[in-house]
């Protein structure tokens, strides 16, 4: 949030190049209105509000994420807006927090296949944790908010694991999905296992889409804020919204 730090308690990832620090600083108080003001000025129709992760605080930073959100939609109120979050220790009020706050699309990266979660995430981070988040902001987000997941391949993940991933965070009631190719930050970071061939991640694409989600964005370059997913989704959302209101004016 204030600086690209991460709490004493969660430490980077092994693909993660951020850095951290074991004292963070308080949040700014003031941030919330500050990067609402900044966004509503550059003139976007979508936007991805993102962070480290805040163990360290009380709220694990959702407080942050919620007020951000709010002022932006009074300031904006036709924007659309992602929430990329973490996974905030699998703390329900924390995620009810966020996923009430007016946001579009939730979004929590579970990042590989469930097989290799202790060896590429942090270990204080699981697919169980991550699976749970994502299926309480369904449960507690209005109707029509989109849950959105990422995965990043090369890693040393096996075809059927990567669909047996996919075919859990479906049954999760996932909306979107994306895939996109590892790159090793720096040579203290893990290693690349594979290059992902273009018609591996097609593959992955089509077989998402068979399986129900309905968005999947899969390529090399594809990153979990992908600019031409972010033009989907809001066509999605829009239709969506268009669809309820005939729906409430044919009832009416």
């Amino acid at each position: 949030m204030d600086k690209p730090v991460s709490s004493y308690l969660r430490g980077p990832a092994r693909f993660c190049n951020v850095k951290t620090s074991r004292t963070p600083p308080p949040p700014d108080p003031n941030e919330p209105a500050n990067v609402a003001q900044a966004i509503a000025s550059w003139g976007l129709e979508y936007i991805v509000i993102t962070s480290v992760d805040r163990d360290d605080l009380p709220d694990q930073g959702s407080g942050h994420f919620a007020e951000t959100v709010q002022r932006l939609k009074t300031l904006k109120p036709d924007m659309l807006i992602e929430a990329l979050v973490p996974d905030f220790q699998g703390d329900r009020s924390c995620v009810e927090k966020v996923a009430t706050s007016g946001l579009h699309v939730f979004a929590h990266n579970i990042e590989t296949v469930e097989e290799l979660q202790r060896s590429v995430r942090d270990h204080r981070a699981n697919f169980k944790q991550s699976m749970d988040v994502l299926k309480m902001a369904k449960e507690y987000a209005p109707p029509g908010t989109l849950t959105k997941t990422s995965v990043m391949l090369g890693c040393g993940e096996t075809p059927d694991q990567v669909i047996s991933t996919m075919e859990k965070v479906r049954a999760a009631g996932v909306d979107v999905i994306t895939f996109g190719q590892y790159m090793r930050p720096s040579k203290r970071h893990m290693p690349v296992s594979e290059y992902i061939t273009p018609e591996a991640f097609e593959n992955y694409r089509a077989l998402g889409v068979e399986m129900g989600f309905r968005y999947v964005a899969s390529g090399p370059m594809v990153r979990s804020s992908y600019k031409a997913g972010e033009f989907y989704i809001k066509a999605m959302i829009e239709d969506d919204r268009a669809k309820s209101g005939a729906v409430a004016e044919s009832s009416s």
